[in-house]
């Protein structure tokens, strides 16, 4: 998703409505079915409860058969099993359209850091030690219901990530994805078969977007390779245990459709659930000819790399553990300012366990590895040329109804730098105001209500 100095810039098309309300929801979907977690509606602490993914969109959504007025099953946004959706969303019916659900998240947090980044990024300022504001400021529409369906999600949003500067609230909101994160339509032509398009979060990854689909507060180092949001059209079906969904998508919110992902999962049992995803650029993207406010939704390497991710999920009673793995690459292209190749390797390990229906503790360990030797080059998809990174996050958290409060301490520490000079007006790839120092700690609290 991010590194220290991209985010991901707004892009206004709404060409197609109807595509750009397909894509969210279907996305949603998928990652419920990618992990073999329960849906929302099922998905609460001591019932193996679903460990939060990027939302990959492949099911069906809202039960196809209707159990009253104002009693769909509602499955999107993907909830990550300790924080839980409204069970009972305010509904309404809209004549000539059906029941149109409401719904929405209010979440505020604070944090301290050590070692913030030694630079500013224009036009935005430099990295703050401490901060106070709001994760979640959105709103959720929605028909899930009937052969067309529509999710729109709008409002203000901070995607905190491990290990990269984190922005304002609003800064956040206008650079990466606009008000208006998430918008798609899908024709659900049967209870397998699915076609969705718009703006919806990507097939790709294991961790979702927004903080309160999530088991921690911070999205990990491998979450920083991914996109998170993008404009395209999908494709869904589903078979009993098996699940598949392709798109063609603009990657990091580009806005040319260049991508092409896919993801697969297949549930062993009521436990236990496999899936591969990924996606690569098919075509290039020139992102340095692009306004530098654009460059922060679409990093140059990453949107010009390619991606796979293998994960396994058990979830069992009060356990949700799930490992994955992540490759990612980017080819040398002089023409566009990329003049080395590199690929990173990286492993996470993601677990939570529900004492009871009041309290859960969640963790995640993870490395990662970028190719080449430190000083030797550009291409920076980590903190430089060989370096490499570890993390530990542990995130305690109480739920009561639809509120919750949780706190988090995250650690993340970086080998193999490019180390700077100051008498050279040179600063190092990692963290401080030199960009010498190798680690960085979070503490970080955040207390919000899903309604």
């Amino acid at each position: 998703m991010f590194s220290p100095i991209r985010a991901r810039a707004s892009f206004v098309g709404l060409t197609a409505l109807t595509l750009l309300a397909s894509s969210s929801a279907l996305r949603v979907e998928a990652y419920a079915q990618a992990t073999g977690a329960p849906t929302v509606a099922a998905a609460t602490p001591g019932t193996g409860a679903a460990m939060p993914g990027q939302g990959q969109a492949t099911g069906t959504g809202a039960s196809s058969e209707s159990k009253g007025p104002c009693k769909a099953t509602i499955t999107f946004p993907a909830f990550g099993g300790v924080i839980k959706q409204n069970p009972d969303p305010a509904c309404f019916s809209l004549p000539g359209a059906g029941e149109i659900y409401l719904g929405g998240a209010l979440t505020g947090y604070a944090y301290r850091e050590t070692n913030p980044f030694p630079f500013t990024t224009p036009p935005l300022g430099g990295d703050r030690r401490e901060r106070v504001d709001f994760t979640n400021a959105q709103i959720f529409v929605q028909k899930p219901e009937g052969f067309f369906q529509f999710y729109l999600q709008a409002g203000a949003y901070a995607i905190p990530a491990l290990g990269i500067v984190n922005y304002s609230t609003i800064d956040q909101t206008q650079l990466f994805f606009s008000p208006v994160p998430v918008v798609f339509g899908k024709l659900q032509f049967s209870d397998n078969f699915s076609i969705q398009g718009g703006r919806m979060p990507t097939l790709i990854g294991v961790e979702a977007p927004f903080t309160f689909q999530n088991l921690n507060i911070q999205r990990g180092l491998l979450f920083n390779q991914e996109n998170v949001i993008n404009h395209g059209v999908q494709v869904n079906y589903s078979n009993g245990p098996l699940t598949v969904s392709v798109a063609g998508t603009d990657g990091f919110f580009a806005g040319d459709i260049t991508w092409f992902t896919g993801a697969v999962t297949y549930k062993l049992d009521d436990s236990n659930t496999i899936g591969i995803n990924g996606g690569f650029n098919a075509g290039r993207t020139d992102v340095l000819s692009r306004p530098t406010r654009a460059q922060f939704a679409t990093p140059l390497f990453q949107q010009n790399s390619g991606i796979f991710v293998a994960n396994y999920t058990y979830s069992n009673g009060p356990w949700t553990v799930t490992p994955y793995f992540q490759f990612t690459n980017v080819n040398r292209d002089a023409r566009l300012g990329i003049l080395q190749s590199a690929s990173t390797y990286g492993g996470a390990l993601l677990a939570s366990y529900a004492f009871n229906d009041l309290f859960a503790l969640a963790g995640r360990v993870e490395y990662e590895t970028q190719t080449g030797r430190p000083g030797s080059g550009t291409t920076s998809l980590l903190y430089g040329p060989g370096s490499s990174a570890a993390s530990f996050t542990i995130t305690p958290t109480f739920t009561f109804d639809r509120a919750f409060v949780r706190a988090e301490y995250s650690l993340v520490k970086v080998y193999d730098i490019t180390r700077g000079d100051l008498n050279e007006g040179t600063t190092g790839t990692a963290f401080g105001r030199t960009g010498n120092r190798t680690t960085q700690e979070r503490v970080m609290i955040e207390a919000g209500i899903t309604f």
